[in-house]
Order: structure tokens, then C-alpha cells, then sequence
């Protein structure tokens, strides 16, 4: 593919508003899970609870869309001076040519819950939920096209753990078929019932704070986040050299059990990138913690990447943000880049034998020229972003 420049990016999540603050809590190893204190009945977890949300107000003109997980979109658009670089572009490109492709699991659920828990007397939603939008699975892509002010093509992906991993590829079709000049891609989720009771009905959730690849991990720890970032044909910053995308279309919940459909992706996005396995300095895993997932994500890193290559899960960090994981951790992965500081995995204190040498649990400090970014979802929707510091071409 033709690489793109990553022109503008950020991410807040419960490890910090925006870049500096997400840097600062990478090097200095500061966890932003927290005991569960989240819903009226809180389930005995550590989540990745974002500051602010419940207090932050969307602008008048906005105040259709008022949901948690709009108000969480709206701090995330604030963070690195994303609104201002976006409103940039669409004022340069013109509003119709600035595409939106945002990704979310769970959309703004939250409000629907909370409507369904505050039914009238003649069962009803309450007046104040009346508001349609916010109870479609496009609420957060209609919202932020509102808030951007941009007219042109937008879709909004749902493919669980992956959504907004693969609104990177969706954005490099789009260009390069000359539907659009720029992306902003992003992906937003937050916390509700309805996540944190449905993992633990799956029996994924861990009472302790997750430890990604430890042979004692005991299940996810579930967080809320928003990224987003600008891909442009050109421009100053890091650049999407590659993606690559699979189904394993395996199990609802599981992955192929002889990594198939994790193969697929990695393959696929250096094919596209143009690379070999050897030219990868780092890799943010998905490794959410869970017995299965993290097994079967070691073998095949081991399999495929040198014993040079660093990889690790942050999820210890942020809690595993569900439809926003894809956007998180890009932009960790592009921090990596730019910073050199390729993150440890927290909170393990051992590794599962089904690791390699390239999984680690310390920091590595080290340039960065290529990194990759996994995203392995439920159903087997995978999605493997390459990332480079300059262009290959």
C-alpha cells in the first residue's frame, strides 16, 4: 500500500489525558486501573476508569448527543489539540473530503441502559432519553461528525476487540479509491453494565489486576478510552506503512487454536508494508489476560519474530478498552516511535512457557524505526497495524 502520514494523534484513557500524561504513566510504570466502584452494584474488578467523564458537559449545540460515551469522545477530541488539527483539515480539504471512520463495541449502551432502568409509568423511556440517536450503533460516528463539522463519507465499525484497529484500513481503501482526501479515524468506548456483567457471565473477568502472559493470570480487567488520529497523503509525523486483517470465524469467544487467523493479519500487514518479520522493532500485543488469548498470541510471536524484537501488552495500564483498544493502542505503538520507549507488560511477575524471548515485563528503552500493533477480537476479528518512522517507499 502506499503509507500515509499519521499527521495528528492522541488518546485518553485511565492512564492519562492525552499523550504527555500517557508517556509519563508508560515510563513510570503508574497503573491507571482502580477498584471497580463503577454502577450501583459494583462487581469485585479493577477497570480503567477515565477522570472527568461523569462531569464533563457537551456544548448546547451538541446537547442531543448527551451520553457517557459522547462526553468521553468530547474530553478525548480536547486532548493534544486533536479538535483544532481535525477542524484544520476539514477548513483545507473541504468538509465533504475529510472523511470519519470511528470504531466502538458498545456505542453509547449505557444511555439505553440507564433508560430501560428509568422507565415511565406507562413504560416509556424517561423524557430526557427520548433522543433516538443515542440509542443507535452510529450515535458516536453521528456525533462526531456534528462536532467536527464534517459532511463526507462516515462509518462507524463494530468488529469488538479490533473496531478501531480496523478503521485504519478502512481509511487507507478510502483514500486510495479517492472517496476522500483524509481520515479521521478513532474509537471510543466506556464503561456500562452491560460489559462488565457480560464478561464476568463469561467468566473473563479477573478480581485482580490483570497480568497479560503470567501463567497465574486470571481474566481481563475492562477500561474505557478515546483516540483519534488524522491520515493524511502526506505530512510531518509517523506514517501507516501496512495493515492486515483476518476472520477466524473459529469460536465466538476463542481464537484458532493453531493461530490461523493471527498468522493471516501479521503476514498481511508486512506484506502490505513491504517488510520482513527481522525489521520489526516492536509489537504492542493484544494480550488481554485471558487464558486462551494470550497462549495462543505467544506461539505465534515466537513462531514469526526474531528474539531482537520487543513486544509487550499494556493492558496493565489502561484495562482492556474494549472497540477503543485498536485507537489506545496505536497510539502507545506510535509513542513507542516517537519516544523510544517500548513499555513493559505490568503487573505480570513471570511468563507463560508459551512465550518467547520477545515478550518482556520490564521497559526496554531503544530507537524505534518499525512497530506493529495486534488486535485480536471475539469471533476472530483480527486486524495488525505496521507502523513506521519514516515512509518504506
Amino acid at each position: 500500500m502506499t503509507p500515509l502520514a499519521v499527521t495528528a494523534w492522541t488518546a485518553t484513557s485511565a492512564a492519562g489525558a492525552g499523550r504527555d500524561e500517557l508517556l509519563i504513566a508508560l515510563r513510570t510504570r503508574q497503573s491507571g486501573l482502580r477498584p471497580n466502584d463503577f454502577g450501583p452494584t459494583p462487581l469485585a474488578t479493577w477497570i480503567g476508569r477515565v477522570a472527568g467523564v461523569d462531569e464533563c458537559s457537551l456544548p448546547a449545540t451538541l446537547a442531543n448527543w448527551d451520553c457517557r460515551n459522547n462526553r468521553l469522545a468530547w474530553l478525548g477530541l480536547q486532548a493534544d489539540g486533536f479538535l483544532r488539527r481535525a477542524v484544520a483539515a476539514r477548513d483545507h480539504y473541504g468538509a465533504d473530503r475529510v472523511a470519519l471512520i470511528v470504531g466502538t463495541s458498545t456505542s453509547s449502551i449505557g444511555a439505553t441502559e440507564e433508560a430501560y432502568a428509568r422507565l415511565d409509568d406507562d413504560g416509556r423511556f424517561p423524557a430526557d432519553l427520548r433522543r433516538p440517536i443515542v440509542h443507535t450503533p452510529h450515535s458516536l460516528g453521528d456525533f462526531l461528525q456534528h462536532a467536527l463539522g464534517l459532511t463526507g463519507y462516515a462509518l462507524t465499525v463494530a468488529t469488538a476487540c479490533s473496531s478501531s484497529a480496523k478503521v485504519f484500513a478502512q481509511a487507507a481503501r478510502i483514500i486510495a479509491a479517492g472517496i476522500a482526501d483524509a481520515v479521521v479515524v478513532g474509537g471510543v468506548d466506556s464503561l456500562c453494565g452491560s460489559v462488565l456483567f457480560g464478561f464476568n457471565a463469561l467468566e473473563l473477568i479477573s478480581p485482580e489486576k490483570c497480568r497479560p502472559f503470567d501463567p497465574a493470570r486470571r481474566g481481563i480487567n475492562i477500561g474505557e478510552a478515546a483516540g483519534f488520529a488524522l491520515l493524511e497523503k502526506d505530512g510531518d509525523g509517523p506514517w501507516l506503512l501496512g495493515y492486515g486483517e483476518s476472520s477466524d470465524a473459529h469460536h465466538m469467544s476463542s481464537p484458532h487454536p493453531d493461530c490461523l487467523g493471527a498468522q493471516l493479519a501479521i503476514d498481511a500487514a508486512l506484506e502490505r508494508a513491504a517488510l520482513p518479520p527481522s525489521a520489526v522493532n516492536y509489537i504492542n500485543l493484544h494480550g488481554t489476560a485471558s487464558q486462551m488469548n494470550d497462549e495462543i498470541e505467544a506461539r505465534v510471536v515466537a513462531r514469526t519474530f526474531p528474539q531482537s524484537t520487543c513486544a509487550s501488552s499494556t493492558k496493565g495500564w489502561t484495562g482492556h478498552t474494549l472497540g477503543a483498544a485498536g485507537i489506545l493502542e496505536a497510539v502507545i505503538t506510535l509513542l513507542a516511535l516517537e519516544a523510544g520507549v517500548l513499555p513493559g507488560t505490568l503487573n505480570s511477575v513471570a511468563l507463560d512457557r508459551a512465550c518467547g524471548p520477545q515478550i518482556r515485563l520490564e521497559n526496554v528503552t531503544a530507537p524505534v524505526q518499525v512497530a506493529l500493533s495486534h488486535s485480536f477480537g471475539f469471533g476472530g476479528s483480527n486486524c495488525v497495524l505496521a507502523f513506521g518512522a519514516r515512509s518504506a517507499h
